[in-house]
Formats: structure tokens, sequence, C-alpha cells
């Protein structure tokens, strides 16, 4: 998507102002259902509200700072890099909706933000920033086979997945030497990814 905003820099009108502050009072109410059915219309407000939002990822409720996250990733005027530094929020639950999000909006200046959170403890944010990695498709490739070389097992495992998925030939080194790995896991994802890569052989470790 454009990184830079374009268009004019003149202020929203009172009334607009005035919808705007009600619809972020439904976000931030506390009720799902509500805040849930205000993204719609936080949405078509287009880019006036972007700055709202982020004000809003800033606060001290993590359920506020993750409905913001939430009205974000529903817009098309949401810069992937006014995200990037969500990834780092305290929360597990604020940090694996910013990587959902970042499925919504890929970008290549979130990969390297996106390969550091393969490593997060939380396992679903870990997941959903793979995913994110897996959007953003072959410029991520060099990142990832650059991290598999030194990354603890259960990270390996998961760039792999990666990139099985992204499907690019730059891979067939490092999946054909992950075949002779003592871990059927890592096994199993290298014949995978060789699989969708066209070269669809059976591998028997001796």
């Amino acid at each position: 998507m454009d990184h830079h905003r374009t268009g004019s820099t003149s202020h929203p009108p009172t009334r607009q102002i005035n919808n705007m502050q009600a619809l972020l009072a439904e976000l931030t109410s506390g009720d799902d259902t509500r805040a849930e059915n205000s993204i719609p219309a936080l949405t078509q407000l287009g880019m006036a509200v972007i700055p709202a939002l982020l004000d809003l990822t800033h606060a001290k409720e993590s359920d506020t700072r993750w409905w913001a996250v939430r009205a974000l990733a529903a817009s098309p005027h949401t810069l992937t890099v006014d995200l990037l530094p969500l990834l780092n929020d305290s929360a597990p639950e604020v940090r694996a909706a910013t990587a959902l999000a970042l499925c919504n909006h890929p970008h290549e200046d979130a990969i390297e933000a996106l390969i550091r959170t393969l490593a997060d403890e939380d396992t679903l944010t870990a997941g959903l920033a793979g995913n994110a990695l897996v959007k953003i498709g072959s410029p991520s490739v060099p990142s990832l086979l650059d991290g598999m070389k030194d990354a603890p097992i259960g990270i390996r495992i998961l760039t792999l997945r990666i990139l099985s998925e992204i499907r690019d030939h730059r891979a067939i080194p490092v999946m054909m030497k992950c075949l002779g790995e003592e871990s059927a896991v890592l096994q199993y994802w290298a014949q995978v990814g060789l699989e969708r890569l066209g070269l669809d052989m059976v591998y028997i470790k001796p």
C-alpha cells in the first residue's frame, strides 16, 4: 500500500468531529458488540479518524489499545509503519492484534520487526507474525533465510513453515538441508515446502 498520506490537511467539520467522538466512545465503551459495530462507521470517516485511533494505542487500558488496533486494521488508510511499534506492546493480546493487522497491511517495511516477533513468548502473536510475513511474500525470504542460521528449533520450524507457504525457490537449499535434521517437524515442513515448489519426491532418511 502507499506509504505516504496525501490529500487535504484541512480539519474535519464540527459535525464530523462530533460523530467521530461518538463512535470512538462506542469503540472504547467496554462492550464488545458496541465496539465492533462502530468500526464500519469509523472506517467510513477515512483518514480523518487515523490520528485519534493512533492516540488510543497509547491508552493505559490494554482493552482500549486492542480496539484501537482492531479499528486500524480495518481502515485502508492505516500505514504499516504506524503499526510496527505496537508489536512491542506490553499486552500479548495487543501484540497479537497488531500482527493480525499487519496481515491486512503487509509491506516490506514490516519484515524485520515481524521476524523479531517470531520469537515472541506469546505463540499466537508469533504465529500471526508468520502469517503476515507470508502475506508480504518473496521480499521476506532473504531475511527469513538469514534468521534460520542460528535460531532456536521452535523459530526454525515456524520460519520453515513460512517459507513453505511463500514458495520461493531460494529456500530450496535450506529445505534440502532440513530433510537431514533430527527434528521430525522440520523434516515435515521441508518436504511440504519442496512439494509446493514442484519437487514432489519421496525422501527417506538414512
